[in-house]
């Protein structure tokens, strides 16, 4: 068989189980005490993330090297790690507001991947000397992962401020103690269980459900920041070794100095207690929009040297 064909195939199946899961997923949450479907729906997220993994191992073995050189292989790893981080999300926190979220993302991003983009871009080549390196994995891979965690921290937040229909939310999100960890389970099975039963007091109902989105959210971005600071910590390091200087202004560079500078601010007001809980979803929110300006944006706007991705033929 066809490696490109094998793979291709890999690829359509994950995009048809992405449909699945996204129809899937917001049944479940319009169903009630369905057990059952919700297990449908984390097994068809497992078979996606499986599926996609297969597809860039196929595509590693076969050209030789780890594949993130162009923008369709760093789309398709950006799709496997939303989906790993959601399998890892879900097994910790059983909520069914998750994959209900990150499943669109996935279905658009490798929707866009396989369908939108042209052949020449989907195309392995070889690479060019400044990729030749063992920083191509250690840089690009911690960058992509950190991009997929914002995405969906952020995407909660954005959630968040469409649920709270500008209600105080209570910040309890900054604190380790064991106290607060037992705190933060218990609100997590209280909200499963708004999600599952037909409450009388709908509002107390609501609100435990937004703290709860909230306290998710910042501890999903508390996770994809210092990821975000050593994949820019290490793309210097590799930018001195390939071009002499650790800090060019490259349009790509200087996104994800942006990028770092919002979710700053984000944990920077949270660690403060200084904003209520809807003025750092906004920050977060914003967040998702400049993720996708660095990660994307640039490759359209202008080019540079990490415009690997531009779509101009």
């Amino acid at each position: 068989m066809n490696v490109s064909f094998l793979e291709n195939n890999l690829i359509n199946i994950s995009f048809t189980l992405s449909l699945l899961g996204l129809i899937l997923y917001w049944l479940d949450l319009a169903i009630n005490e369905n057990k059952y479907l919700s297990n449908i729906c984390f097994f068809i997220t497992i078979l996606i993330n499986t599926t996609l993994g297969c597809s860039l191992l196929i595509r590693w073995i076969e050209n030789k090297y780890f594949p993130l050189s162009n923008l369709y292989e760093s789309l398709i790893f950006l799709s496997w790690c939303i989906t790993f981080l959601q399998i890892f999300i879900e097994t910790k926190v059983k909520n069914k507001l998750i994959g209900s979220v990150t499943i669109p993302i996935t279905l658009f991003i490798i929707g866009f991947a396989n369908l939108s983009l042209p052949t020449n871009l989907k195309t392995a080549s070889p690479l060019v000397p400044a990729l030749k390196s063992n920083w191509l994995m250690m840089h690009v891979t911690v960058m992509i992962l950190s991009y997929g965690t914002l995405m969906i921290g952020s995407i909660l937040s954005f959630l968040l401020l469409i649920i709270s229909n500008k209600n105080n939310i209570k910040i309890e999100g900054n604190s380790n103690n064991n106290t607060q960890k037992m705190l933060f389970k218990y609100k997590i099975n209280k909200a499963n269980r708004v999600l599952d039963n037909n409450y009388n007091n709908n509002q107390i109902s609501k609100l435990g459900l937004i703290e709860i989105i909230d306290n998710i959210s910042y501890r999903i971005i508390g996770f994809g920041f210092p990821l975000l600071t050593i994949g820019i910590i290490s793309g210097a390091v590799w930018a001195n070794e390939a071009w002499g200087t650790y800090w060019s202004w490259d349009p790509k560079e200087t996104w994800a100095l942006i990028t770092w500078i919002i979710f700053a601010i984000y944990l920077h007001s949270r660690l403060n207690n200084k904003l209520n809980g809807r003025q750092p979803a906004i920050i977060a929110s914003l967040g998702f929009i400049v993720i996708w300006i660095c990660y994307l944006g640039v490759n359209f706007l202008g080019k540079g040297l990490h415009s690997y991705g531009w779509l101009i033929t």
